[in-house]
């Protein structure tokens, strides 16, 4: 620990394996436990950032993709679904549930007759863009007590722990 940080639940989880259970390494509980902590706590603010303004994790997802998309925010419903790493069945269910609340809409796919688009409605923008607004607000106040140094090399050494876990693009 150090000499700066003030122990926590997860030094006196640590403390007491040490005692008893002594021949096992429990260092990656020093991290990883506190990785397990804080996601729980992220969930938990990026719901009620959602929750304020009307939407679900998985409708901010789906909108969020489609808004990162760029100008005319429309995506192919399979570039959804590797935007969001879920299956084909269950994104055709969360469209109809969007489109029924007016926020995507699909339109034909002028490339393929068979195949269709969905589109970022004007009400599905102003959802996710206030969305958005309130979730950095809120995680920037998760990581106020991080210098930017601190917030950089936290985010670089997480990228590396994460890098086994990607999905291919």
């Amino acid at each position: 620990m150090s000499l700066d940080a003030e122990p926590d639940e997860v030094d006196a989880i640590v403390e007491a394996w040490h005692r008893e259970r002594p021949d096992v390494d429990v260092a990656p509980m020093q991290v990883l436990s506190r990785v397990s902590r804080l996601a729980r706590h992220v969930d938990r603010v990026r719901k009620e950032a959602f929750s304020a303004h009307g939407l679900e994790s998985w409708e901010f997802d789906v909108l969020a993709a489609l808004r990162r998309s760029g100008e005319p925010y429309v995506l192919s419903p399979g570039r959804l679904v590797a935007e969001t790493l879920v299956t084909s069945g269950t994104m055709t269910n969360r469209v109809d549930r969007l489109t029924t609340r007016g926020l995507v809409e699909r339109q034909p796919d002028p490339a393929d007759r068979r195949g269709v688009l969905v589109r970022l409605t004007a009400a599905g923008r102003e959802q996710v863009d206030g969305a958005l607004a309130e979730l950095m607000r809120s995680e920037a106040g998760i990581l106020a007590d991080l210098s930017p140094t601190d917030a950089d090399t936290l985010a670089s050494a997480l990228r590396t722990l994460t890098r086994p876990f990607r999905t291919p693009s």
